[in-house]
């Protein structure tokens, strides 16, 4: 079976919010918007590796979909954290 473009480029991206929840927690102290990122961030690629063993092509659109709201999420902690952190 091909590789999905999709799959590693979120196992790359949850990698990368591990390291910024590993940043938030220990220079920056800052734990519930942090767990939030954390959480929405890695369960993208989790989502994605679901639907790839999809009972159909409506389970897989669902679980994609899915996937695209908790990247949505993830925009919307990552937006606060920019504001809370960097501004």
């Amino acid at each position: 079976m091909k590789e999905s473009i999709a799959a590693t480029k979120a196992v790359d991206f949850a990698i990368k919010i591990i390291g910024l929840y590993k940043f938030l927690v220990e220079e920056k102290r800052e734990y519930v918007m942090s767990k939030q990122v954390l959480r929405s961030g890695t369960s993208i690629g989790a989502l994605i590796r679901e639907a790839e063993h999809a009972e159909s092509k409506a389970d897989f659109l669902h679980k994609m979909n899915i996937a695209l709201k908790e990247a949505n999420e993830t925009c919307y902690w990552l937006l606060l954290l920019y504001i809370k952190v960097v501004i």
